[in-house]
């Protein structure tokens, strides 16, 4: 079982300097910048955006609404997101990285073409904008377009060799294509640059069982669980890999351990019970 693609989210630092008539928004601004509270996110950016409408501050609102849409993006609430990116697009049309996430939230709601549509301007804006190609090679293998996909991840990591979850997620599309050897090559590659990138691991691991390489494969998966003990998948990877060669009793353990973290997970009870081990 593979996991799944990766695509990925850019902001902008609406940036403010300490003099007498911007010192009292610092706060405000410092919350609408930060990363990791979606909901702090969105208070500080309402509330710089509603102070901005009342001095009449327009000049970069355009990213005050972009970060917004992150903010809402983060949580899921999609509907919200896109309105803040049109409103950030409609304050600068040629806002690439509004276009960007907009995109991303097109795609993340199932509207891949739209999210195509939504790229193809973002890269018109900002040829260089890596992480649009990556995105857009992510909805067209969506829709089943490898070769668009390959071709788009090619470009990603053109622009920015680092790009781990581009050589992943052209690692999956090379997988869909049965190139097993393409396939052990980019998610090598993606290890390199993330030491860490414990799903690289975990999708190598069954590129090297398509070949057969059982011992490979249970080390990957190994080394994904290292990483994330909490990872069903590569537990029930690795009790394939077990079952595959011969070890009963690690297969059940690995398969049970997989059902323990995700109770929903079928495979692991159907192959739990070709190994009579289901109660």
């Amino acid at each position: 079982m593979l996991q799944k693609l990766t695509a990925v989210v850019t902001s902008i630092l609406a940036l403010t300097f300490a003099t007498p008539a911007t010192v009292a928004w610092a706060a405000l601004h410092s919350d609408c910048n930060q990363l990791n509270d979606p909901d702090r996110r969105i208070l500080g950016c309402t509330s710089v955006i509603e102070r901005g409408k009342q001095a009449k501050r327009r000049t970069r609102a355009f990213a005050y609404y972009n970060n917004r849409g992150t903010a809402y993006l983060m949580k899921g609430e999609y509907d919200l997101a896109i309105a803040d990116y049109d409103k950030a697009i409609a304050l600068n049309p040629k806002h690439a990285k509004a276009y960007h996430n907009r995109g991303l939230t097109y795609g993340k709601n199932g509207d891949y073409d739209r999210a195509i549509r939504d790229y193809d301007k973002a890269i018109a804006f900002d040829p260089n904008l890596a992480p649009a190609y990556n995105n857009r090679g992510v909805f067209y293998a969506e829709k089943g377009e490898y070769d668009r996909a390959i071709a788009d991840y090619d470009k990603a990591i053109a622009l920015n060799p680092k790009h781990a979850k581009a050589y992943y997620n052209r690692g999956i599309a090379y997988r869909e294509k049965g190139d097993f050897d393409r396939v052990i090559a980019d998610y090598t590659k993606a290890i390199a640059v993330d030491p860490k990138y414990s799903m690289a691991y975990n999708n190598r691991g069954t590129a090297y069982a398509k070949k057969g390489e059982v011992d490979r494969a249970i080390a990957d998966y190994t080394k994904a669980i290292a990483l994330n003990p909490n990872d069903a998948i590569a537990y029930a990877n690795r009790g394939l890999a077990y079952r595959k060669k011969g070890d009963k009793e690690q297969a059940i353990a690995d398969l049970r351990k997989a059902l323990e973290i995700r109770p929903s997970d079928q495979n692991a009870k159907n192959n739990l019970k070709r190994l009579g081990a289901m109660p």
